[in-house]
């Protein structure tokens, strides 16, 4: 679930289409940490969380697209998965932003979407293209593997890490 730039009357839920789990392919999730009411939509995983993810025990490897809403609205979500430290996360490629930088410093891979994902809305339909493009971010080697997968299937371009 995500929160893009909502307008008046407008639903505020977004959720990843299944292209972005093909180009990881293969891949399973143990666990979304942020599945949508509805439940889960394309995201390949065992279990899911739809409320109170915050509070809750993580466990596994985890695929997480959080509530974008508020300023600074990611940054709970955002330590959790990285303390948590074993999977991927989906925010808005917000590279000015502290809490992205911050992300980004984090993180063990960060992969830029190509283009701008058209999220689906929870009808089904397709949204148009979001105000900003796409960031995923690996926590571990096996999320790491994933964002490779997703380069080489075109989704976009991993940022590599350096030694240090």
């Amino acid at each position: 679930m995500s929160i893009w730039e909502p307008s008046v009357g407008a639903t505020d839920e977004w959720y990843t289409p299944a292209y972005v789990f093909a180009a990881m392919d293969p891949i399973m999730f143990d666990l979304d940490v942020a599945a949508p009411k509805a439940g889960p939509v394309h995201v390949p995983a065992h279990e899911w969380f739809w409320s109170d993810s915050l509070n809750c025990q993580w466990c596994d490897f985890i695929w997480m697209n959080p509530p974008f809403g508020g300023r600074n609205g990611l940054v709970p979500w955002l330590d959790k998965f990285f303390a948590h430290g074993n999977g991927i996360a989906l925010t808005p490629d917000r590279t000015s932003a502290p809490w992205w930088q911050d992300a980004n410093r984090r993180a063990d891979a960060t992969l830029f979407v190509a283009g701008k994902i058209k999220f689906e809305r929870p009808d089904g339909s397709i949204g148009k293209s979001p105000g900003t493009g796409t960031t995923l971010f690996a926590a571990g080697p096996r999320a790491v593997a994933a964002l490779h997968r997703a380069e080489a299937a075109g989704l976009g371009v991993t940022m590599r890490r350096g030694a240090a």
